[in-house]
């Protein structure tokens, strides 16, 4: 169980540096949110079902657990939308700094959804995220739209892992990823048909849009989806969300390299994303030293 959780370990490491990536690939990628998502969605639903049909992977489940898997794909699509336009309208940066605050959301939903005693420490760990995020907000006025919807996109994130974690215990990764990011595909195509948004030009692809969508879709989002759900089975939905907060640091670095002058900040905003990302840091290590205090305890 220990070589298990450590190889889960590992291997989240390495999705959440696939995933800093991802943020490049959403500035690289000229679409605007909505059909990047369902282009990353729909290509990756047949990834999913091409590696399910290889593996013969039985895709029968209840329906209610359907209809659950389903909203939780509206979740993920509504993160992943919120996530790219905050790239759009701000930068990599100030998406991925803002993105890291769902460890601390992580910590509010968990009470809320499964009665988790509230911690001291996180509440005043919280206090200390939303200093961190007040002064990115003052330095970075201009990017004030780009930052709430980073918020938000952390906000939906937090709420899929917590959701999640009570599924991946019963269900295969790939089975959940696939019915969770087919139900994403489906809410999205169901407003984009409401409002006429499957036009010549949706489908109009330039050749350079298509490779980073496959590679997006293939790479970063099936691969990364199903190894991500599988960790889960493993390890803690605050140990994941904790973990993602290393995406910020993957992310910010890849992002100076790659874009260089349109991703260096104000000194504060770095400030104010240090103080989030040692934070939720800091509170992970604390809840790790709590809970070998607890099992010392018992024994």
């Amino acid at each position: 169980m220990q070589n298990d959780n450590l190889k889960s370990y590992l291997l989240l490491h390495f999705i959440v540096f696939i995933w800093g990536f991802t943020a490049i690939l959403g500035a690289l990628i000229s679409l605007d949110a909505l059909p990047l998502v369902w282009w990353r969605m729909s290509l990756a639903v047949v990834f999913i079902l091409i590696y399910i049909k290889i593996k013969k992977i039985d895709l029968k489940i209840p329906k209610k657990t359907l209809l659950a898997f389903l909203f939780a794909g509206l979740i993920i699509a509504l993160h992943w939308l919120t996530f790219f336009k905050a790239i759009k309208v701000s930068n990599v940066s100030v998406t991925l700094a803002c993105l890291s605050t769902g460890a601390f959301f992580t910590s509010i939903l968990e009470p809320l959804l499964f009665g988790k005693k509230v911690v001291w420490y996180e509440v005043l760990f919280g206090l200390v995220v939303i200093a961190g995020l007040y002064i990115i907000f003052n330095v970075e006025v201009d990017y004030v739209f780009g930052i709430v919807l980073a918020l938000t996109s952390a906000f939906l994130s937090a709420l899929f892992t917590v959701i999640n974690a009570k599924y991946t215990k019963i269900y295969m990764p790939s089975v959940i990823s696939f019915y969770e990011l087919s139900g994403g595909v489906a809410f999205l195509s169901i407003y984009l048909l409401f409002i006429d948004g499957f036009t010549i030009d949706f489908f109009s692809l330039s050749i350079e849009d298509l490779g980073w969508l496959i590679l997006l879709a293939s790479v970063c989002t099936a691969y990364a989806f199903i190894a991500s759900v599988k960790v889960m089975k493993y390890l803690s939905p605050y140990t994941v969300m904790l973990t993602i907060n290393l995406e910020p640091i993957y992310g910010i670095i890849l992002a100076l390299l790659i874009f260089k002058d349109s991703e260096h900040m104000n000194p504060m905003f770095y400030v104010g994303a240090g103080i989030i990302l040692l934070t939720v840091i800091l509170n992970g290590i604390i809840k790790k030293t709590k809970k070998q205090e607890t099992k010392s305890e018992l024994v």
